[in-house]
C-alpha cells in the first residue's frame, strides 16, 4: 500500500488489521476528512441471531461511529426472500415473509449493544430493503437497473464461478442477488446519502456491481471496502465450534460458553482477536498477545472478558469469569454453567447419560454421544467417563451433577 490514509476510520482500520480492499483509498480517505459519510452493510436474515462470523464487520460499523461517521444496518428483507449464493454449495432454503421479520426483530437486540441508533447526524439507524424491493416493477426494473449489467461479467465472479465449476445448480432466482444488493447500494445513495459499502471479502464483487451502478445510474461517487475473510492460525472459519455456530443473543447461546469459545483461543491468534474484537489500544493488543507459556491465559481471559462485555454486558462478563474460575481453579460447580433440568419423574425413571449429554448441548446426537465416551472424551463429576449405558436416577442427583465433553466444555444436571 502505497498511499497513507489520514482520516481517524481508515488508519484505525489498517492499524487494527480489518482492511483487505478499498475501490478507492485516497478517494474514499478525502470523503471521510470533508464530513459526516454514511457507511452500510447489509444483513440477510436467514437466523433469529447473528453468529460471531459477522462480529468483524459489526466492530466495523462501531469504529465508523466511534470516528464520526454514520453507520447503517441494512436488513435484506427482501433479499433474505432470494438467498446470497456466495460461496455456496447449495441454494439457501427459502424464509415465509413472518419468519423474515421475526428474525430482523431478533438480530435489532444484538445491534443496539455495538451502535447507537438515533436521528443524529451520526446516529446510526436500520433500514429494510424490502422497502423499495417488495414493489418493484420487473419490466421496469429490467429496463432501468439490468441494461447495465453483463452476463459474461456477473460470470466471472468467483462466488459464481466457483459454484458453476463444480458443476452445482445455481438458479436464476439466485443469480438475481448480486443485481438486487447493487441496487440497494444505489436506493441508499437516492435516500440517505450513503457513500460506502463495507462487507466480508467474499462480497468484493456484489460491492463492485454497486459502486459501478451507482456511478452509471445518478453519476454518484461512492465507494466499497471490504474486510479479510478471518480463519483462525489452523485454518478454520471464524465462528464455528464443534456445538455449533457461537451465535451473538444470549438466549440462543449462554454468555458463558460465549465467553469460553474466546478463552479457548489458540495461542497464536490472541493478539489479531484483541485487536480486532476489542478496543484495547493496539500496543497493548500486541503486548498481551506476545505473552507466552502460562501468562498467555492471563491475555485469553481479557480477550474473553472485553468481547463478552461488548456483546452481553459487563455483568454477564464478569460472572462468566467468576464461573470459569470456580470450574477450573477451584473445582466448583459453577451456576451460570448450562444446565438441564430433570423432572422428579425422569429422575424416578431413570435417564441415560448418553441422553443427558444430548440435551446439555454438549454432544449433537446419541451416536455422537457415544462416540464422545468410548474416545475417553467424556468426564462425569470429573472422573473419566467410559460406560455408555450408565443410567443417572433420583440416587444420583442428591447434588448437581457436572459432565464435561473435551477439555472446556461442561453442563450442570440437577433435580427440579
Amino acid at each position: 500500500m502505497t498511499y497513507t490514509p489520514k482520516s481517524d476510520f481508515l488508519q484505525i482500520l489498517i492499524a487494527r488489521g480489518f482492511l483487505a480492499d478499498c475501490t478507492d483509498l485516497e478517494g474514499l480517505d478525502a470523503a471521510l476528512i470533508k464530513g459526516v459519510v454514511p457507511a452500510y452493510i447489509g444483513y440477510d436474515a436467514t437466523a433469529k441471531s447473528l453468529h460471531v462470523g459477522h462480529l468483524l464487520n459489526i466492530m466495523l460499523l462501531r469504529w465508523l461511529q466511534k470516528t464520526g461517521h454514520k453507520p447503517i444496518t441494512l436488513m435484506g428483507g427482501g433479499t433474505t426472500k432470494v438467498g446470497d449464493p456466495s460461496f455456496r454449495a447449495d441454494e439457501r432454503p427459502l424464509l415465509t415473509p413472518e419468519a423474515i421479520d421475526a428474525n430482523i426483530a431478533s438480530m435489532q437486540q444484538v445491534f443496539a449493544k455495538y451502535l447507537d441508533y438515533g436521528t443524529g447526524a451520526q446516529q446510526a439507524i436500520m433500514v429494510n430493503n424490502a422497502e423499495w424491493l417488495d414493489g418493484l416493477n420487473y419490466l421496469e426494473f429490467l429496463r432501468d437497473i439490468g441494461r447495465h449489467f453483463s452476463v459474461n461479467r456477473m460470470l466471472s465472479f468467483e462466488s459464481v464461478k466457483s459454484r458453476l465449476d463444480r458443476e452445482q445448480s445455481l438458479s436464476f432466482l439466485e443469480f438475481n442477488y448480486m443485481i438486487l444488493q447493487a441496487y440497494d447500494f444505489l436506493e441508499l445513495f437516492n435516500r440517505q446519502g450513503c457513500l460506502l459499502q463495507m462487507g466480508g471479502s467474499d462480497q468484493w464483487g456484489n460491492i463492485v456491481n454497486g459502486v459501478d451502478l451507482t456511478r452509471r445510474v445518478v453519476e454518484g461517487q461512492v465507494f466499497g471496502l471490504t474486510t479479510p475473510l478471518l480463519t483462525t492460525s489452523d485454518g478454520r472459519k471464524m465462528g464455528k465450534s464443534q456445538g455449533g455456530a457461537i451465535w451473538l443473543n444470549g438466549d440462543m447461546l449462554a454468555p458463558y460458553e460465549f465467553w469460553q469459545f474466546w478463552r479457548n483461543t489458540t495461542d497464536a491468534d490472541v493478539g489479531r482477536f484483541l485487536k480486532l474484537f476489542t478496543e484495547l489500544p493496539v500496543e497493548e493488543c500486541e503486548r498481551l498477545g506476545a505473552l507466552e507459556g502460562a501468562e498467555i491465559n492471563t491475555a485469553k481471559a481479557i480477550l474473553a472478558n472485553e468481547v463478552t462485555r461488548l456483546c452481553h454486558g459487563a455483568e454477564a462478563a464478569g460472572a462468566a469469569e467468576a464461573t470459569a474460575r470456580a470450574v477450573f481453579e477451584q473445582g466448583g460447580t459453577g451456576e451460570e454453567l448450562p444446565r438441564v433440568v430433570l423432572s422428579q419423574n425422569e429422575a424416578d425413571n431413570g435417564i441415560s447419560i448418553v441422553q443427558l449429554f444430548v440435551r446439555a448441548g454438549l454432544a449433537k446426537s446419541g451416536k455422537d454421544a457415544k462416540r464422545l465416551i468410548t474416545e475417553g472424551g467424556a468426564r462425569l463429576n470429573d472422573e473419566a467417563l467410559s460406560d455408555t449405558g450408565l443410567v443417572i436416577k433420583t440416587a444420583d442427583l442428591s447434588e448437581p451433577l457436572k459432565l464435561t465433553a473435551g477439555r472446556k466444555r461442561h453442563a450442570m444436571v440437577a433435580l427440579d
